[in-house]
C-alpha cells in the first residue's frame, strides 16, 4: 500500500520507456544505467521485473507482502521461462504499485521498464497505470546472446539459475512469437522506437550512449509537447 506522501507525489498514468530484448542482450544493465545517469534530463528509476521476481520467491525484498500462493505461482512462472498471462496481471501490478512505493518515484520522473509488459495483452493492462513513450530495441543475434551471457558480458549473468540451454531457447522462442509484437504495437500507437545493435562486444555504456543521441535527435513526442521541468 501507498503512503499518502506518495500518492501525492505523482498520479497515473506515468510514464515510461520500455526495453524490449531477446535473454542476454544487456537489458537489465542497461536500465541500471538509465536509472544512474537519467533519461533525457529526467530522473529514471529502472524497473528489472524478472530481478524482482526473484526477489520475492527468494523470501527477501517485498516478499512478505505476497501470500504463500502467490510466491509458489511466481516461482513456477520464473522456472518455467514463462509469462504472466492476462488474468494474473493483478500480480504484475501489485508487483510494479510496490517498486514505485519503495523507490520513491515523484511525478515528472521515468519509470524503465524491463521485463513487462511482455506481450500485447499486458500491454493493454498496463495502459491503466503506465504510459510507454518510448521502447528502446536492442536487436541481438542468437549467436550473441549464446556468447553474451557465457561471456557474462553484461556483468548480470552472476549466480542465475535460469541460464541453462534448453530455458534459454524456451525464452528467445517466447520473445520472437510473444514479445517482439510489442514493436509493431507501439509503432502503430505512434510512440518513439530505438533500435540498437548489440553483439558480444557491446558494452552497457556504449548502448547508453547510443540511445542518448538517438533520443537527443528525436524524443518522444510527449517530450516535445510536455519538456521536463
Amino acid at each position: 500500500m501507498m503512503t499518502e506522501n506518495l500518492k501525492n507525489a505523482y498520479s497515473y498514468p506515468i510514464d515510461a520507456i520500455l526495453i524490449l530484448g531477446p535473454t542476454g542482450s544487456g537489458k537489465s544493465p542497461l536500465g541500471e544505467i538509465i536509472s544512474l545517469r537519467g533519461f533525457i534530463g529526467r530522473r529514471s528509476h529502472h524497473l528489472d521485473f524478472g530481478s524482482e521476481l526473484r526477489s520475492i520467491v527468494s523470501g527477501i525484498g517485498d516478499s512478505p507482502s505476497y501470500t504463500h500462493k502467490e510466491r509458489h505461482f511466481l516461482n513456477g512462472v520464473l522456472e518455467g521461462g514463462l509469462l504472466l498471462e492476462n488474468e494474473y496481471f493483478y500480480l504484475a501490478k501489485k508487483i510494479i504499485h510496490l517498486f514505485l512505493d519503495r523507490s520513491r518515484y515523484r511525478f515528472g520522473d521515468m519509470l524503465v521498464l524491463n521485463g513487462i509488459p511482455r506481450h500485447e495483452g499486458q500491454a493493454k493492462d498496463i495502459d491503466s497505470i503506465i504510459t510507454v513513450q518510448s521502447v528502446v530495441v536492442l536487436d541481438c543475434s542468437v549467436d550473441s546472446v549464446f556468447r553474451r551471457i557465457k561471456e557474462n558480458t553484461g556483468g548480470d549473468r552472476t549466480g542465475r539459475e535460469d541460464d541453462e540451454r534448453a530455458l534459454i531457447d524456451k525464452k528467445l522462442r517466447i520473445f520472437h512469437e510473444r514479445t517482439s509484437p510489442l514493436i509493431d504495437h507501439y509503432m502503430r500507437a505512434g510512440r518513439r522506437i530505438y533500435h540498437i545493435e548489440i553483439n558480444e562486444r557491446t558494452t552497457t555504456g556504449s548502448a547508453y550512449h547510443k540511445l542518448s543521441s538517438f533520443a537527443a535527435a528525436d524524443p518522444p513526442v510527449s517530450f516535445i509537447v510536455e519538456p521536463p521541468q
